[in-house]
């Protein structure tokens, strides 16, 4: 596989992959610059895909800023099925230590409801947090919906994750959200190859457990994706020092990076990585996946 959005970059362009099965069809949610505001910067949507084979994708809507909360921009998309709907968390773009997670449902999939509750998360300022979240990834695990999240140090360096979680009830709303992780990160760089980031968690449950794949480092220092793994949702550890997928060799399509993982589960149960990455330090993004085999919770890339 390998996909890039060309309708406003003709060398292809879209990152943070995520994945759903809905109504007998795949639907990739994707980042992708849609416009550019009054300065010439880049203003940020959501590009939507679909496919039946996980290889080819056909573009089939974008989901452009429309609430004023979102104005500068929206991007980096997750998203779960539930009761027959697309839920589909993301977040506000170009608003520094203000950023916040927003939710909106969908029936179809490509046409999308905001909450009237948006932003429905981000963290108080505090002595690990500057407030900020980005980078949504929500899944159900023990009767709560766990949502993680990116957040930066209040000197607005390091990148790190933290939690929050809401009842198996909820509607998504803001005033379910209640933030787990009060003491600090669940996760923050501490690898070399790390750099200054964790970032764009996703978590896939493994029996009675959680295994997060993330995003190492900054963008093209180059990012690379380590794995996690938690019992209870909130303390996690690694199961690897050295990355679980490292960015290509010079001259491959990924030399630059191989980051922003997605883990996602087909109906036939086989799971699939997907990741994006470039080979000229973000003039191009591409997204590609790569089927994960498991031993236990353990995950192994399929040759």
């Amino acid at each position: 596989m390998m996909f890039g959005d060309i309708d406003h970059r003709p060398g292809g362009y879209a990152k943070d992959p995520h994945v759903v099965w809905f109504k007998n069809r795949y639907l990739l949610y994707y980042s992708v610059p849609v416009s550019k505001d009054s300065t010439g910067a880049d203003r940020w949507g959501i590009g939507v895909a679909e496919s039946r084979d996980l290889t080819t994708w056909q573009k089939l809507a974008e989901i452009a800023p429309a609430a004023d909360y979102e104005r500068k921009g929206l991007c980096a998309p997750g998203a779960l099925v539930r009761d027959g709907k697309v839920n589909l968390f993301y977040q506000t773009y170009g608003n520094g230590r203000n950023d916040a997670i927003c939710h909106a449902v969908s029936t179809d999939g490509v046409h999308f409801d905001r909450n009237p509750t948006n932003p429905i998360f981000k963290p108080v300022l505090s002595d690990w947090s500057c407030g900020r979240a980005i980078d949504a990834e929500v899944i159900l695990f023990k009767d709560r919906y766990f949502l993680y999240f990116a957040t930066r140090d209040p000197a607005f360096k390091i990148q790190q994750l933290g939690v929050a979680a809401a009842p198996a009830t909820t509607n998504f709303d803001r005033k379910d959200w209640t933030l787990l992780s009060t003491d600090g990160p669940i996760l923050k760089p501490e690898l070399p190859w790390e750099g200054e980031c964790i970032e764009g968690a996703s978590v896939i449950q493994r029996g009675n457990e959680l295994v997060m794949f993330y995003a190492g480092a900054y963008n093209n220092w180059p990012q690379q994706i380590g794995v996690a793994s938690s019992k209870d949702g909130l303390h996690w550890e690694r199961t690897q020092t050295e990355p679980f997928l490292h960015n290509g060799a010079p001259g491959s399509w990924n030399s630059s990076e191989s980051g922003h993982p997605h883990i996602f589960t087909a109906p036939t149960g086989k799971t699939y990585l997907f990741y994006q990455g470039n080979n000229d330090k973000g003039k191009t993004w591409f997204l590609s996946n790569q089927e994960v085999k498991w031993k236990k919770s353990n995950p192994e890339l399929s040759n």
